[in-house]
């Protein structure tokens, strides 16, 4: 018993000793990582504050910088782990990762498709930093573009995290992807009106907002000629194509068109409909040319509505012949 307790502390005697021998390369392999590591940081802000102010090399610019931080780790990395094993080589580790390389590409499937379609966005910039995009149901700022995920701000103040296959693999809408940005709208005005008098009255309102642009210079439209209405389609241009511009020249285009058309007494009519009774009772029933639905009306007069003292009329005797000779109860009786 003696013996053994003695073989287990000669053994852990010997762990610390051991410990306490490579205590210096262990400090000096953690200094060493330490100093690759912030040299890493270092490299990437430089990278990103280099590409910062040119749109057209941001994307690119997080892409080396991601690059060069996770190279510079690595290479930290094997440095650090020669000095406190020395008998280490990168070649080792580089075939461990090639023999494992398959195990971890279907368990990690997913990151590494993600990943690749980040290096993707990041390249082809299909949009940027920045952009206002629609994706799904979902649509806001773009606040970052990462190699896993891609987060954007709505503009209700949430995050949405996105993963990165997924926009690169579906449609996206990048609505500040260009300097201008059509914004359109439909008014329905009255049969009855002028409809060239109501579209340059349309046009006046639109040119008097401050926010549309003149080049490209906007138009009005007609696009249909609807149940009750007339239906113009009033179409701007705005700079910049931002979700608060389109918004508020929306405001302030309408405003002065509703306000325009009003003061020139163009009718803005509520939906209505004609609705047409007809009791299918009459003797000119299938002769269109003296029914009462609408339809032209032939030679001759149209029948006059039926008095509603001749239809109870009717009704009763169309009753007692039903009865047939019963009395009042057997009658009560069938009925119910």
């Amino acid at each position: 018993m003696n013996a053994e307790i003695s073989a287990v502390w000669d053994k852990i005697q010997g762990m610390i000793n051991g410990f306490i021998i490579l205590l210096p390369n262990i400090v000096l392999a953690l200094i060493v990582f330490a100093i690759f590591f912030f040299v890493a940081r270092a490299i990437k802000q430089l990278v990103k504050r280099l590409t910062r102010n040119r749109r057209q090399a941001r994307n690119l610019g997080l892409v080396l910088g991601r690059l060069a931080q996770g190279t510079t780790i690595l290479v930290g990395l094997f440095v650090a782990l020669s000095i406190v094993i020395p008998t280490f080589k990168a070649g080792d580790l580089v075939q461990l990762l090639g023999i494992s390389g398959v195990a971890i590409g279907f368990a990690f499937r997913d990151i590494l498709q993600n990943f690749l379609s980040g290096i993707l966005i990041l390249l082809t910039e299909p949009f940027q930093i920045d952009d206002q995009i629609v994706f799904n149901n979902f649509e806001g700022t773009v606040e970052n573009i990462e190699t896993r995920a891609t987060t954007i701000r709505t503009y209700d103040g949430r995050r949405i995290v996105i993963p990165n296959s997924q926009l690169f693999t579906n449609s996206v809408t990048v609505n500040t992807a260009f300097d201008n940005r059509r914004i359109e709208y439909d008014i329905g005005i009255g049969y009855g009106d002028d409809i060239d008098w109501a579209k340059q009255l349309m046009l006046e309102a639109i040119l008097s907002v401050d926010e549309v642009l003149r080049d490209p210079a906007p138009d009005v439209l007609v696009m249909e000629l609807a149940e009750s209405t007339v239906n113009i389609r009033a179409r701007w241009w705005i700079k910049p194509p931002r979700r608060i511009d389109t918004l508020r020249s929306r405001d302030q285009v309408i405003s002065a068109i509703k306000q325009k058309l009003y003061e020139n007494g163009i009718d803005l009519p509520y939906p209505t409909r004609q609705i047409l009774f007809h009791d299918q009772t009459e003797e000119t029933d299938g002769n269109r040319s003296r029914q009462r639905e609408g339809w032209p009306a032939g030679k001759g007069e149209a029948p006059k509505p039926r008095r509603i003292s001749d239809s109870l009329r009717l009704l009763a005797s169309v009753r007692s012949s039903n009865n047939n000779g019963k009395t009042d109860s057997q009658a009560t009786n069938d009925e119910t």
